[in-house]
């Protein structure tokens, strides 16, 4: 492998919905060089977080059914038992929620959590309360997916935060997802919720760090014979 390769390898990629961002930043860096050389120094540093920002880096997903998979990088806030917003169809009756809270530095790629088929898109607004508090699942603006799966179904929920004022959903209702694919992002700083089926018990911990893609969250067979976890 040349050292040109080498460095590529090295590279992480950025998200197309970056470049905007990242161009407008740099400009403002070269105008504030123009005006005073330490603000333009400052509007680098900026310009290396927005970069930063968007990175979109390869992930490595299992693919063992029943895997439930985290959705967005970031801590996990709540594990908590709730009902999922009226507009899923999914009931009133309280269903296990894993909320992932994303700051301005966690990767804002949203990854689907399991395989299935998109049955539901929908988009709520509301208002832009810290993404971190337990009301923002009810009173921010937000954009719900219903993954239908053979046996059971799952939510997943992007919810807009304090600073976040732009939800991303590259998928489209009908649409067959795979595991750890790609589906949007939140620009910048948000939240994700997961609604498991029934029953289902979150395999994660309020204050552990998630992957998106990566992290399993819950197991939705391990009732099944086989299925043999590690404690500690």
């Amino acid at each position: 492998m040349s050292i040109a390769d080498s460095i590529r390898a090295q590279l992480v990629p950025i998200s197309p919905e970056g470049y905007p961002f990242i161009g407008a930043f740099a400009l403002v860096s070269l105008i504030l060089f123009w005006l005073w050389t330490p603000l333009g120094w400052i509007g680098v540093l900026l310009t290396l977080w927005c970069t930063y920002f968007f990175r979109d880096p390869p992930r490595v997903t299992p693919v063992r059914d029943g895997i439930v998979v985290a959705p967005a990088d970031g801590r996990v806030s709540l594990v908590t038992q709730a009902a999922p917003p009226r507009e899923l169809g999914l009931g009133d009756k309280p269903l296990p929620r894993v909320s992932i809270f994303m700051n301005v530095f966690d990767c804002h790629i949203n990854r689907s959590p399991v395989a299935g088929r998109i049955e539901k898109i929908v988009y709520h607004p509301g208002v832009f309360l810290n993404a971190d508090l337990d009301k923002a699942s009810a009173d921010n603006e937000r954009n719900s997916l219903v993954i239908a799966m053979a046996n059971s179904r799952i939510a997943v929920v992007q919810i807009a935060g304090l600073v976040a004022r732009r939800i991303v959903c590259f998928a489209r209702e009908g649409q067959t997802i795979g595991a750890g694919e790609r589906f949007g992002m939140i620009r910048f700083g948000s939240r994700l919720d997961v609604y498991l089926p029934e029953g289902a018990k979150a395999l994660v911990a309020e204050g552990q760090t998630a992957i998106a893609g990566e992290t399993v969250i819950a197991d939705l067979a391990a009732g099944d014979t086989g299925r043999v976890f590690r404690a500690g």
